[in-house]
C-alpha cells in the first residue's frame, strides 16, 4: 500500500513538471528597406563558424530551413550544406564574408558569381548563436534493488538558445535588416526507480521563431520590430 501511495505521489510529480516544464521566447525584427522573395528566387541560410571552438549548430540551421519550405507561402530554400560544398572553400569558417562588403571580393571570382546565379539567390541569411546550458541543480543517486537498478532524486537545469539573423541581399550587396529570437526555458529529470526527463525545447521554439519572423520580413512590408 505504501508503495502504491508513493508510485501514485511521483506519477502526479511527473503530471505537475510536464505541464509546468514550458519555454518563453522573445523575438526581434529590424527592417532597414522593404525586403520581398519574388517567384523563383531563392535565400540560402548559413550559420556562422569560427574554426573548431564555436559553431551556430547545423541542425538548428537545417530546422529554420525546413520551416521555410513549409507553411502557407513556401519559400525556397536552398540547403547550407549543399552551397557550402558547391562554393567550397569561400564559405567556410576560414573565408567566408563577415560583412555584407566582402561579396564584391568574392563575386570578382566569375565562378563563385556563375554558381550564385545559377540559385537564383536573392537573399543570404546569417545566422549567430548558441544554445547552451546557464545553470543547472539538484543530484540522482541509483543503485541495486531487489527489483533490478533504482534511481531517485531530482535534477533542473536552464538552457537558453538565442540567435540573431543577418539578411543580405545579394544583388543590392546591402544589409537589408536583422532578426532575433531567444528562447528560455528550464528541464526537469525527476528519477522514480527510472529517470525521465522532462525537456525544455528551447532551440525547437528558437527554430520556429526564427523562421516566422523570417517570413514576415520577406513579406514585402515596411520597416517593423516585433
Amino acid at each position: 500500500m505504501k508503495n502504491e501511495h508513493q508510485l501514485t505521489k511521483g506519477l502526479f510529480l511527473l503530471l505537475t513538471l510536464a505541464l509546468s516544464a514550458c519555454t518563453s521566447v522573445t523575438i526581434d525584427q529590424v527592417k532597414h528597406v522593404p525586403s520581398e522573395l519574388k517567384a523563383g528566387e531563392s535565400i540560402v541560410v548559413i550559420g556562422r563558424r569560427s574554426g573548431t571552438d564555436y559553431e551556430t549548430e547545423p541542425e538548428l540551421i537545417s530546422c529554420i530551413g525546413k520551416t521555410l519550405l513549409k507553411g502557407d507561402n513556401p519559400m525556397n530554400v536552398i540547403p547550407e550544406q549543399e552551397f557550402v560544398n558547391r562554393l567550397y572553400p569561400w564559405f567556410e569558417a576560414r573565408t567566408a564574408p563577415v560583412h555584407v562588403w566582402d561579396l564584391q571580393r568574392l563575386l570578382s571570382f566569375d565562378e563563385i558569381a556563375k554558381i550564385i546565379d545559377e540559385y537564383n539567390v536573392h537573399y543570404i541569411v546569417w545566422v549567430d548563436g548558441v544554445t547552451e546550458k546557464t545553470r543547472g541543480g539538484g543530484s540522482i543517486s541509483c543503485g541495486l534493488s531487489p527489483a533490478g537498478v533504482s534511481c531517485f532524486g531530482f535534477g533542473t537545469w536552464d538552457e537558453k538558445a538565442e540567435y540573431e539573423a543577418s539578411v543580405w541581399d545579394y544583388r543590392t550587396k546591402k544589409l537589408v535588416g536583422k532578426v532575433s529570437s531567444i528562447a528560455d526555458g528550464t528541464s526537469y529529470m525527476p528519477a522514480i526507480v527510472i529517470p525521465i526527463p522532462l525537456l525544455a525545447q528551447v532551440q525547437s521554439q528558437a527554430c520556429s521563431a526564427m523562421a516566422s519572423q523570417l517570413q514576415n520580413f520577406f513579406s514585402g512590408s515596411p520597416d517593423q520590430a516585433n
